[in-house]
């Protein structure tokens, strides 16, 4: 096993509402941007929450790639935004696509702050 987790923290975001509330419009920014990466989607599930307070509530969603997964959450009270991607890299060396699908996502939300992080997974079959 082998393999590169990438996640980022949005704050601030002054993208589209509709990207932080309507669980359809980011399945159709997702699943774009997974295909525009070159990664492969397998199945996706989105859900959304109910508001609170006379606020709205946020998307939780997830696309299952051949690789491996996208996450993403919304918070549309604070403005926030949470992103995973993971990819294996058993057939070949998928990084430059995760970190692809990564810089599109995020680029969509236009966080004012953003925090990124990456992890090497795993090691190489020897």
């Amino acid at each position: 096993m082998h393999g590169l987790h990438l996640t980022a923290d949005l704050y601030q975001c002054q993208g589209p509402q509709h990207l932080m509330l309507e669980a359809e419009a980011i399945a159709q920014l997702c699943l774009a941007e997974v295909h525009n990466a070159g990664l492969s989607c397998m199945a996706d599930k989105w859900v959304s929450f109910p508001g609170c307070d006379g606020r709205p509530g946020g998307v939780t969603g997830t696309v299952l790639l051949a690789e491996s997964h996208l996450a993403i959450h919304t918070w549309p009270e604070s403005g926030s935004v949470t992103i995973d991607v993971y990819v294996c890299n058993f057939s070949g060396d998928n990084s430059a696509k995760a970190h692809a699908l990564m810089d599109a996502v995020i680029a969509a939300y236009a966080p004012g702050k953003l925090l990124r992080q990456q992890l090497q997974r795993g090691e190489l079959a020897k």
